[in-house]
């Protein structure tokens, strides 16, 4: 953790305290799976449900209004493939109906790093660092048009990128909490699908690389959506969706904050007082906050005040045309303040529905510098259990 806390010293520092993002652990968490959202903006707390497995991720209160008893979708991202081809991750999602009205679902996500050399004495070992994480939720209707859920994930991250004994792959618990709102609203002579969803993710303990010494915030995000599916005839109708998300992570304590309060008259562009600083960090109770606390200090705690906390929340918006449940065309925005993180792209996808599987492809445009998904093309294969029944007569 040391070595994050002087990276961000120095990164902040040069830009004269401008760039301060929220930092945490395992970031993998914060990756968009799928596709299908992916060519939306990175927006789906609040789509349509109805033919989509992938609603783990994003909102799993969804999946008791979906129309198949059981799916299961494998998603591929790549990640950094211009420079190097051995990074990605990827995410396997499967969900079953109990009955109408509830609904069980799991996921499995792996995020490689690809292979590492590593030098143990003389010799030189290749190791393969990752993250993973394992979760399972409990979604249930509430009424015929409200449902929550509720489920919990083990996170794993291995980064041991050498042989160091004070090293240690993390271990974390988190739970989710999320729900769904779906009815029919008249809008002119139409009546239009409108949907309205939260979800409240990991939400749990801290992770360590160090036996426990220190400990890192895991990526506790709160996702508000609302979308609107608005049908043309028969066979066509057109969506709008768009998803804020703020991450309930405590900001960090900055290196100019903490020149002003113990060295107010030197340059606070002077680096020489890292080790300084990484005491007063943990002076301040930044790093023995527990995660609850956290949650609660991370919407009033930005050093800029309130400004700067609008700033932290990053959002999306996305459309979706829907030709007769079988192709679909999407793009979509994706905006994050230049500031906490400066993710900012446009997307583009397409998806094709058969009976017993889908096919989704999304590809993203970076209007930002050093995007590591930019010019990626990234694929779902989902299956429906329903569709493989009636293929096989049972």
């Amino acid at each position: 953790m040391a070595a994050g806390v002087i990276l961000s010293v120095q990164t902040i520092s040069a830009q004269k305290e401008i760039f301060n993002p929220v930092y945490t652990g395992v970031t993998s968490l914060s990756i968009a799976p799928d596709s299908r959202a992916g060519a939306m903006g990175d927006v789906g707390c609040a789509t349509d449900p109805y033919m989509d497995n992938n609603n783990q991720y994003w909102n799993p209160s969804k999946y008791p209004f979906t129309n198949s008893q059981a799916g299961v979708s494998l998603c591929y991202t790549p990640w950094l493939r211009k420079l190097v081809s051995d990074i990605d991750l990827a995410n396997l999602t499967g969900f079953y109906k109990l009955d109408d009205y509830s609904a069980l679902s799991a996921s499995l996500t792996y995020f490689s790093l690809g292979e590492v050399i590593a030098i143990n004495g003389s010799s030189q070992v290749i190791i393969r660092p990752y993250e993973m994480a394992i979760d399972f939720d409990y979604s249930r209707k509430l009424s015929e048009n409200f449902s929550a859920a509720v489920g919990m994930r083990f996170i794993y991250s291995d980064l041991q990128y050498n042989y160091d004994d004070d090293l240690f792959p993390g271990k974390a618990f988190s739970a989710d909490i999320s729900m769904f709102y779906s009815n029919y609203i008249g809008v002119g002579r139409r009546d239009c699908l409108l949907g309205l969803g939260l979800n409240a993710s990991n939400i749990g303990s801290k992770i360590s690389y160090d036996g426990g010494q220190t400990n890192e915030f895991i990526p506790t995000n709160l996702r508000i959506g609302a979308s609107l599916t608005i049908p043309i005839d028969e066979y066509n109708s057109f969506a709008i969706s768009a998803d804020a998300n703020k991450l309930m992570v405590p900001t960090r304590p900055t290196y100019n904050q903490f020149m002003q309060e113990v060295y107010p008259d030197e340059d606070p562009g002077d680096l020489s007082f890292t080790s300084d600083y990484v005491q007063w960090l943990a002076s301040t109770g930044y790093n023995e906050m527990s995660p609850i606390a956290g949650i609660f200090k991370s919407f009033s705690d930005a050093p800029g005040g309130f400004e700067e906390e609008l700033r932290e929340i990053y959002w999306g918006i996305g459309a979706e045309y829907n030709y007769n449940d079988q192709f679909f065309l999407r793009g979509g925005y994706h905006y994050e303040n230049e500031y906490k993180g400066n993710r900012k792209y446009f997307t583009v996808g397409a998806g094709f529905r058969m009976n017993v599987f889908s096919l989704d492809a999304a590809y993203l445009i970076s209007t930002a510098q050093s995007n590591p998904l930019d010019q990626t093309l990234r694929f779902t294969l989902s299956f429906d259990m329903d569709g493989i029944k009636q293929i096989f007569g049972r």
